[in-house]
């Protein structure tokens, strides 16, 4: 390796412009890809859903369907929103306690998988 040079992180080139700031980084699957683990994750995360809705108060299975978008394994979605769909999700099964665990454990993987 000696005389070689290796460069690790990003390496940025603007040309001209004005009022350039921030960079975007693309990182994990390909653009409009989303890793299958993931996608299993949040499609088992849906159906376990589907069945705790049936089991919750009204105001709490509204909020649920709120968060479905947010939980598709299709969709692109911005992180802090998928995080806050995942946060409301877990304060429900909490709630309902054992009847939500299989929902508050599988948002815990997921949001293993999301957090690296």
């Amino acid at each position: 390796m000696s005389g070689s040079n290796y460069y690790y992180g990003d390496n940025v080139n603007m040309y001209g412009g004005q009022g350039n700031q921030g960079i975007v980084k693309n990182q994990g699957a390909g653009a409009g890809q989303q890793d299958p683990a993931l996608a299993a994750a949040l499609a088992e995360l849906n159906g376990l859903l589907t069945r705790l809705r049936t089991q919750v108060s009204e105001p709490d299975a509204q909020l649920l369907d709120e968060s479905l978008p947010a939980l598709s394994p299709d969709a692109a979605v911005p992180a802090l929103e998928r995080h806050r769909a995942l946060r409301a999700i877990a304060g429900i099964a909490a709630a309902v306690g054992v009847v939500g665990q299989p929902v508050a454990d599988a948002v815990r993987a997921v949001t293993a998988m999301i957090s690296g």
